[in-house]
């Protein structure tokens, strides 16, 4: 089926996970809401929903490629394997090679697309658009969410990554235009070879419908935390959080908390049954929540836990961050120092960051919130500063100039749509 031109700028996105599906899928979304506002005309190539679950969660995952219209632009439903299990090596290969490979059934024609946007974690994904944007003559923009080949060590998946190294930076080289999401990662971008000489820093942000459920829900006092300090854990429990293995390590001390997840993933289930047979009444895993469950539990909360797998290295940061400043509740932090997510929280004050196997830092930590009261209180005030950084409004409005830049064509004068 072919698109009419309608004389606005048209795009195209590629992307594996879309609404209703969590994670990135919330934002790749609101990306497209945004740009939809602006006067942009939107078509998104992307899977049927399965994510965080790792299931078909609509029933129709097959061979039949489903259209339909999300918010007044038009949304392709792609087939595509769903590994039973996320952490196998070849399982993954075929969900990466089966997308690709799904999408490929529907090539679009020369001149029907103004640019083409794809979001890597998945090379397949990278792979087809590249194909698209040369059979449409237009300009190709990699954002960068996730360094797949890199992910994939730090995941635990593959020790090594070379290979998927070597196919992933050569489909990178495909595209015109690069941006990422951290200062780290431009930096792991900028030493592939034939990498742009400029690649934009565009940070990810709190898609809409969240930061208004954060806005209506009741603020939160910021005091002293509670006893026992109340931790909570949202979000995919795969490997690359690792979060079991954190979870144990937690269990062996006697410091007073109350951790509550809110999780599903590959490894969820791993995770299910260790907290069964600990009995500990200190751990408490739930089914992932809706926005206002979210809002509500971030609000109630003393630290919001992000673990990140040791020796993650440059690969992504968790978008999860955000809500969790938004709310102004201090990050807790495991992972590396150096990587994207330890600097972000220690350069910025955000909250605690603690290294794997540091025990005496697990206990500095519960220790110094009886011995420093004020600076929790620094913690909170300073994630709320630092949230503003992650604006939507902004954030979009640098999508809109990426856009200008790889097209030459100024966008300033396009019409904000209603969606009444």
């Amino acid at each position: 089926m072919c698109v009419v031109k309608s004389g606005r700028p048209h795009i195209l996105v590629v992307v594996n996970v879309f609404r209703p599906d969590l994670g990135g899928g919330v934002l790749f979304s609101d990306l497209c809401d945004g740009l939809f506002e602006r006067g942009f005309d939107i078509t998104v190539k992307c899977a049927y929903p399965y994510y965080p679950q790792w299931r078909d969660k609509s029933g129709q995952n097959d061979l039949k490629i489903r259209t339909e219209i999300s918010d007044g632009y038009r949304v392709e439903r792609h087939g595509l394997y769903i590994p039973r299990n996320p952490n196998s090596l070849v399982q993954r290969l075929i969900y990466e090679a089966s997308f690709f490979l799904s999408l490929l059934r529907r090539l679009p024609r020369r001149g029907q697309f103004d640019a083409v946007l794809v979001f890597c974690p998945l090379i397949g994904s990278v792979g087809y658009a590249a194909l698209a944007a040369r059979r449409t003559g237009a300009p190709l923009w990699l954002n960068v969410q996730d360094l797949s080949a890199q992910a994939a060590t730090a995941g635990g998946l593959t020790s090594r990554s070379s290979n998927l190294e070597k196919i992933q930076n050569f489909l990178f080289r495909k595209a015109s235009f690069w941006s990422s999401i951290s200062a780290s990662m431009i930096q792991v971008l900028q030493r592939i070879d034939g990498a742009p000489e400029r690649i934009e820093l565009i940070p990810n942000w709190l898609h809409a419908s969240l930061g208004k459920r954060l806005s209506s829900s009741s603020p939160r006092s910021i005091a002293d935390p509670a006893a026992p300090v109340r931790l909570f854990y949202s979000g995919n429990i795969g490997g690359k959080q690792n979060l079991l293995a954190w979870c144990k390590s937690l269990s062996m001390t006697d410091h007073a908390f109350q951790l509550r997840i809110h999780g599903d993933g590959g490894r969820a289930p791993e995770l299910r049954k260790w907290i069964t047979a600990q009995n500990d009444p200190r751990f408490e895993l739930r089914d992932l929540t809706d926005e206002d469950g979210l809002a509500r539990a971030l609000h109630s909360a003393d630290f919001y836990v992000i673990t990140e797998r040791e020796g993650a290295g440059n690969s992504f940061i968790p978008s999860k961050l955000i809500p969790g400043m938004t709310s102004a509740t201090p990050i807790l932090a495991v992972c590396d120092a150096g990587g994207p997510l330890g600097q972000e929280v220690i350069d910025h004050g955000i909250g605690a960051q603690i290294g794997w196997h540091d025990d005496e830092a697990v206990t500095t930590f519960f220790q110094g919130l009886r011995q420093d009261p004020n600076q929790y209180l620094r913690w909170s005030e300073n994630a709320l500063e630092r949230s503003h950084f992650y604006d939507r409004e902004r954030g979009i409005d640098r999508c809109v100039q990426a856009l200008e830049t790889m097209t030459e064509t100024s966008y300033s004068d396009l019409t904000i749509r209603s969606h009444g």
